[in-house]
C-alpha cells in the first residue's frame, strides 16, 4: 500500500507527468474537488470555477490542482475581508481570519467546511480518502475529521 501527501496529487502537474499507470492504487486524502473527476461535470461550484478560468486564465491547465486550490483560498480571503466590514486594520483582519464559521468555498468537497477560532487557526479539519485509478482520483468512505486538528 502506498500513500501520497495531498499536496502532490495534481493530475496535470504530478500524476500525468509521472506516468498515470505507475500510480494506480495510491491512496491520499483530499478536501478539494478534483477537476478531472467526471463526477463534478455538472457541479455548481466547479462550474463557477470553470467560468472563472475561462474568463481570467483561459490558457490555464484545468487539470492542474493548483487552480481550484487557489480559487478556494481566494474565496476564503474574500470572506475574511467581507467580515471586516470596511475595517482593514491588521487587528480586524486577524480577528476575522480567526472567526470563520463553516464557510464552504466552491471547490471543496461536500462536507468540508472552513472554520477557525481564536484558539484554532487550522481552517480545514475534514478530509476524504481517495485512490488513484490511473486516470482520476476515486473517493471512498465518508468525510473524516480530526478531533483537535
Amino acid at each position: 500500500m502506498h500513500f501520497l501527501t495531498n499536496v502532490s496529487i495534481s493530475v496535470g502537474t504530478v500524476m500525468e507527468p509521472a506516468g498515470p499507470e505507475k500510480g494506480v492504487g495510491i491512496i491520499t486524502s483530499a478536501y478539494l474537488k478534483d477537476p478531472t473527476d467526471p463526477g463534478w461535470a455538472n457541479d455548481a461550484g466547479m462550474n463557477e470555477w470553470r467560468a472563472f478560468m475561462a474568463k481570467y486564465i483561459p490558457d490555464g491547465d484545468v487539470k492542474d490542482g493548483s487552480f481550484p486550490f487557489a480559487y478556494g483560498i481566494a474565496q476564503t480571503l474574500m470572506k475574511v475581508l467581507e467580515q471586516c466590514r470596511g475595517d482593514f486594520s491588521r487587528e480586524s483582519i486577524m480577528k476575522q481570519a480567526a472567526s470563520l464559521n463553516d464557510f464552504i468555498p466552491a471547490t471543496t468537497l461536500p462536507g468540508i467546511k472552513v472554520s477557525t477560532s481564536a484558539t484554532n487557526f487550522h481552517p480545514i479539519k475534514q478530509m476524504q480518502l481517495q485512490r488513484w485509478t490511473g486516470s482520476t482520483w476515486e473517493r471512498f468512505g465518508g468525510v473524516i475529521e480530526g478531533a483537535n486538528v
